[in-house]
């Protein structure tokens, strides 16, 4: 800490939260700190992020005052006694930074899970039923299961889903159900969607449109051959799984030798994504195709890209769903909130991770053409406010008060008598 005609400079260090917290001295170091309000008075943010007991700006400014009288009581330093030289050997390296004129992005950090997304429950359709992941009522299957997945398995288009009675149900890419029998002279997206999968694991003599017709009968005959069925040329329905692309396999919830017709597994996507209960308030900062960032544990960030908003959930139900993710929980948390769901362009960026809590970074809003200096050029004044310090052609210093304004990126948005672009101010080495 040291003092210089009247002002504490103060190291405030910067925590996780957007809480700032005091150390020893008053030069400001947190770039989250309150906005001034018209009067030059510092505000408290409200905190969109569910509390973590950390010491909000309130207690920020009550640290810096309290540091700032302890010192005066403990040292005399603003007593005619003062010595110039101890004074002169507190004080820390110093550099200089200009004024900038630039656009500040205020952000908002909420917390998020990573994971593989919602799972979804499979079920044995093989004796009738739509066979879609997830369905709630995929019908009642007969026999025995002979072949299962194991837990982390992933599976892509054509690959085995379960066997029954040694008759293979394979996965299919699409968003249609198999829901009817399709045969020669259906119709629909069912089988624009068999034609499309049987084209692209290299069956022949397809025409990939909405018709059923007998180059598509010879088609399923073969496919079929393959997956140890009866080659009839007619697809049953829940002869196959659809989902909208590879899956991993989360749990194995049924054993080989148990009665087909039951729940199987459960499984969701093969790419790493970020989940978030929003507080509903805040849903205007999120919408399809929003930019987000996404810090790790580690503190390394990747940028990620909003896909998908859910319907808001009434206070007290459940939020987004089984995640593979291990954020902390909402229990208890009565605030009504909107489950969004974050895609991460970069996987390898994410490197270990599978699971784990993680803070997502939205943009709030931008303010352009302002002036800024980084939030720790700040001096905290023994009589309140705040001032930026300047060194004089002869080497003196001088202290300017400044309005403060808006905080992001580690800057501040600063005002006052003097303060102009491209004015160098004192800052910490």
């Amino acid at each position: 800490m040291r003092h210089d005609q009247g002002r504490w400079t103060v190291n405030v260090q910067e925590q996780t939260g957007n809480h700032p917290d005091a150390s020893e001295n008053p030069r400001l170091r947190d770039e989250n700190l309150p906005p001034a309000d018209e009067d030059g008075e510092v505000r408290a943010p409200v905190d969109r992020r569910k509390p973590r007991g950390k010491r909000g700006p309130l207690a920020l400014l009550a640290a810096i005052t309290a540091v700032a009288a302890a010192g005066t009581a403990a040292t005399g330093a603003f007593s005619d006694d003062a010595d110039p030289a101890s004074t002169a050997t507190a004080k820390t390296a110093t550099t200089t930074t200009p004024v900038e004129r630039t656009t500040l992005t205020g952000t908002e950090t909420v917390d998020g899970s990573l994971g593989f997304g919602e799972a979804e429950k499979v079920r044995d359709a093989s004796g009738g039923g739509s066979g879609s992941s997830g369905s709630k009522s995929a019908g009642s299957g007969a026999g025995v299961i002979t072949w299962l997945p194991d837990d982390g398995d992933v599976l892509e288009r054509g690959d085995t889903v379960y066997s029954v009675d040694e008759k293979k149900t394979p996965l299919l890419y699409g968003s249609t159900p198999l829901y009817r029998e399709l045969t020669v002279g259906s119709e629909g997206n069912d089988v624009e969607m068999l034609e499309r999968n049987l084209d692209a694991l290299g069956y022949s003599g397809i025409t990939v449109d909405e018709e059923f017709t007998s180059g598509t009968a010879a088609a399923v005959q073969e496919w079929q051959g393959d997956l140890n069925r009866s080659a009839t040329g007619v697809v049953a329905s829940g002869e196959a799984v659809v989902a909208s692309g590879s899956r991993r396999v989360t749990e194995v919830t049924a054993s080989t030798g148990g009665a087909g017709g039951e729940e199987l597994l459960t499984w969701s996507g093969t790419e790493r994504v970020v989940t978030v209960d929003l507080d509903t308030q805040y849903e205007d900062l999120v919408e399809n195709g929003t930019r987000a960032q996404i810090e790790l544990p580690d503190g390394k960030t990747v940028d990620a890209e909003v896909t998908d908003v859910g319907t808001p959930t009434s206070p007290g139900s459940q939020g987004s769903g089984e995640s593979g993710g291990g954020g902390e929980s909402d229990e208890g948390n009565d605030e009504a909130t909107l489950p969004v769901e974050l895609k991460i362009e970069d996987q390898k960026k994410l490197g270990r991770y599978q699971a784990a809590g993680v803070d997502v970074i939205l943009q709030a809003e931008a303010k352009k053409d302002v002036l800024a200096v980084p939030v720790n050029a700040l001096l905290a004044e023994s009589g309140g406010g705040y001032s930026v310090e300047t060194e004089k052609a002869d080497g003196t210093s001088e202290y300017l008060p400044v309005k403060l304004g808006m905080f992001a990126n580690g800057k501040v948005e600063v005002s006052g008598k003097g303060i102009k672009e491209g004015l160098e101010v004192v800052v910490p080495e």
